[in-house]
Order: C-alpha cells, then structure tokens, then sequence
C-alpha cells in the first residue's frame, strides 16, 4: 500500500493562504527557504534548523522540514561557509525541503505561538493586546510563586521570575521569543505578569522597579508549539505524517 503524498506546492499553497506573510515585514524570508523534492509524504518540525533536527529529519525520513526559525537572517554574514554550508549541503544531498515561518507564526490566531502558549499555559480569554502581545487570565489566581511553578511544570523548563508586583497574578500578557522589550505594554495595560522567552538585563530593573511580575520562560521553550500546530494542520489537511522533534536548547 502506498503511503499517501503530497505535491510541496500545494502545501506552500495552504501555508501561504493561512499565514499571509506578504504582511509582515521580517528579518528573514518566509516560506520555502531550501527547495527540495516535489513530493511530500512525511514532514518533520521543530523551532530551529539546527544540524541536529536536521540529521533527525533524515533519520525520520522526511521529505520537507517545517521550522520557526530558518535561515538567511538580516545583517548575517552572506557567505556559504563553516555552518551554513555543512546545514545547507546536507539539505541538498538528501533533496530536503526546508520550510519556515517567523512573525507570520509568532501572529496567527489559530496556529501562532503566543495562541498556542495561551492553551498550553491554560491562560482564558486570550486575545491580541498590542501588536505581537497577547493578555489573557488564569482560571484562578495564584501567587507568583506558584504561577512559576505552573509555568515550570507545564514547559518543562523552571522559568526565572523577577520583579515585584501584586500579592496573587490573575490578568497576564506574554509574547514569545526575544520578547522582553514588550514588558511595556504590559506595564501599560496594568497587567499583574508578563512572559516572554527571553530577558535582557534592563528587564530586571524595569520589572523591579515599576512593580510587575516577569518570568522569562525560554526562547525555545515557549516557541515549540506553533510548529506543531502548523504540521498537524498539514497532516490533517492533506494525509500525510507529521511528527514534532524537539532539539532542547536551554536559552
């Protein structure tokens, strides 16, 4: 029995259709970064296209790769050499597809990362607040410290939490990824936390010092779930296999 397939431009047909990143002004190329065969049957995702989910991807027997962060970044070096050539040789040896979708997936209601971190958190009401900011609540308020522990638990990745703020957190915005500078908005929006992937050493004192609770959650850990939700959309939509591999990454 034949495993079924499909044609890659169908695919980059539907991803293009549901993600729109004609609207979005990036710092890499959305979309088919490294073209490979044309027909799809097995697809493989992960939040970088590192070597390591590369050569995972082969193991899998994966026709095209799906991944948050590609290649090709605004102001890096243009040249084929060291990493980049070992990454995109062994792409091109195995006629891999690579796929990948930065701000167009941070932003989609239904697929995005800050949706998808919104269902695994268990956050309610969760909607844009500004730009690539989403808030939402807690079924029920908890202390910070327990708010950490529930972060921790469910992302497998104990988060750092500074700052200061109300006694219990209900109202909370987050952003994924290098996010902190948005800490912000959500001191704008009187939000009693925000989360986002990354901190930078000013975020420390802006969330001490104007009295909110921040925990930096992992840039990774809180980018895996967009990913999985486009590949499983993918499956479903045109029957063929989809597996999540997670490379960690402790940043």
């Amino acid at each position: 029995m034949n495993q079924p397939s499909a044609n890659r431009r169908d695919i980059m047909q539907a991803l293009n259709q549901w993600l729109e990143p004609e609207r979005f002004q990036d710092y890499c190329p959305n979309g088919l970064q490294v073209e490979g065969r044309l027909e799809i049957r097995r697809i493989v995702s992960g939040v970088t296209a590192s070597q390591a989910l590369i050569d995972a991807a082969i193991e899998e027997g994966a026709d095209l790769i799906l991944v948050h962060h590609g290649y090709f970044w605004k102001g890096e070096d243009q040249r084929i050499t060291g990493i980049k050539r070992a990454r995109l040789k062994t792409l091109l040896a195995h006629d891999l597809n690579l796929v990948a979708f930065h701000l167009p997936l941070d932003d989609h209601p239904e697929f995005g990362n800050n949706r998808q971190l919104a269902r695994v958190l268990g956050l309610h009401q969760a909607e844009p607040l500004d730009g690539l900011v989403w808030h939402g609540r807690l079924p029920e308020s908890l202390s910070p410290e327990a708010f950490a522990r529930h972060i921790g638990a469910t992302l497998d990745r104990e988060p750092l939490h500074v700052g200061v703020g109300r006694d219990f957190i209900e109202r909370v915005g987050w952003c994924t990824g290098a996010a902190q500078g948005y800490i912000d908005k959500a001191l704008a929006a009187g939000l009693d936390a925000f989360i986002s992937g990354e901190i930078s050493e000013p975020t420390t004192h802006t969330a001490r010092e104007a009295g909110i609770h921040y925990y930096a959650a992992g840039h990774h850990a809180t980018e895996r779930y967009g990913v999985q939700a486009l590949g499983n959309a993918l499956a479903d939509r045109f029957g063929i296999e989809h597996r999540f591999i997670d490379r960690d990454n402790p940043v």
